[in-house]
């Protein structure tokens, strides 16, 4: 019987056993045609690219458009939150679980504007720094102890203009860069799930 017992609780164990060759990449941004093309989306914009440079298509999933897509040996699950930028923390806290991801294995992309426009900082932690998917993503799991790639979309606007700023669509200047700048981004994460996060981040801070 007690060897029926440990068996029994050995395989419960290995199901709930987390995969370290799975990573769960989160673009944030907001759902609907309104949204499009903004900056407050860059996160939506690059994990798109990431999909469509594997060819495979995101679908309507429990809280998030998915895909799945393979690197280097690893299976990088992309989710884009279908629960709005305030409310991002639900669906990493069920992709996490559903995928058995480990939190070390998790990226969100994010705007900022703290940054100017053109420059990415890879982080391994971290406040939320006031954006508001941050800030539900840590509150739902308790932590801040998870990686983040920043995308600056600069702080060229008015004063009490901050929110027509963040959710206006790119200027032409702008779109001219978006694609190089995307580019590098999801090199920056594929480096993150292949060298490690330290490593990623000396490769890639520096970029502009």
């Amino acid at each position: 019987m007690w060897k029926f017992i440990k068996n029994l609780l050995s395989s419960k164990e290995e199901e709930i056993k987390e995969d370290p060759m799975k990573y769960l990449v989160v673009g944030l941004g907001n759902i609907g045609s309104k949204y499009e093309g903004t900056r407050h989306n860059i996160g939506f914009e690059v994990v798109d690219e990431m999909a469509k440079d594997k060819e495979v298509s995101f679908k309507n999933d429990t809280l998030a458009d998915v895909c799945t897509i393979k690197n280097k040996g690893r299976t990088l699950v992309l989710i884009k939150p279908t629960t709005y930028m305030n409310l991002s923390g639900k669906a990493v806290r069920y992709w996490m679980t559903k995928h058995k991801i480990q939190l070390e294995n998790v990226i969100v992309i994010l705007d900022d504007l703290n940054l100017d426009f053109n420059v990415i900082r890879l982080r391994a932690k971290g406040k939320d720094g006031g954006h508001n998917g941050l800030k539900n993503i840590q509150e739902i799991l308790g932590t801040n102890q998870y990686a983040r790639l920043k995308m600056g979309i600069g702080s060229n606007f008015g004063r009490g203009k901050q929110v027509d700023y963040v959710l206006g669509k790119w200027s032409e200047k702008e779109l001219a860069d978006l694609g190089s700048f995307i580019d590098r981004a999801t090199k920056a994460i594929y480096d993150f799930t292949s060298i490690g996060v330290a490593r990623a981040m000396s490769a890639h801070n520096s970029s502009k």
